[in-house]
């Protein structure tokens, strides 16, 4: 039963990391009201031109590898760096979406812990 809770959770995330680095290249989705400090923090982001596409990518990449069980210890440490990056971003600068971005770290540790035995070799000598 755990397992297929991971399963369809980690099928959700990759859904929502792929629909977020769509978006990135595409616009589809609205911004929202953002204030004067993270107007600020966005325009240094656009300033430089390659981080945008690199987590775009870096988060289909991840979402996809996430959402396929047999790839999804790969897909979990492939994202993990962006989610902390949401995380840390969410804590210091916009605290209203610290909850989600709570849940999405917590199921993303959840997989790397789930699939442990796999990191294991790589980490031990």
């Amino acid at each position: 039963m755990k397992n297929k809770v991971l399963t369809v959770l980690c099928i959700l995330f990759g859904l929502m990391m792929i629909n977020s680095g769509l978006n990135k290249f595409f616009n589809y989705m609205p911004m929202p009201e953002m204030s004067e400090e993270m107007m600020q923090i966005m325009g240094g982001f656009m300033t430089i031109k390659w981080i945008f596409p690199l987590v775009a990518i870096v988060e289909i990449i991840g979402g996809v590898l996430i959402a396929i069980p047999k790839k999804r210890a790969l897909g979990a440490i492939v994202i993990l760096p962006v989610m902390i990056g949401i995380f840390v971003h969410h804590l210091v600068h916009d605290m209203a979406g610290i909850a989600i971005a709570a849940i999405l770290l917590a199921i993303n540790i959840w997989a790397i812990i789930a699939n442990w035995d796999k990191y294991r070799p790589i980490i031990e000598n």
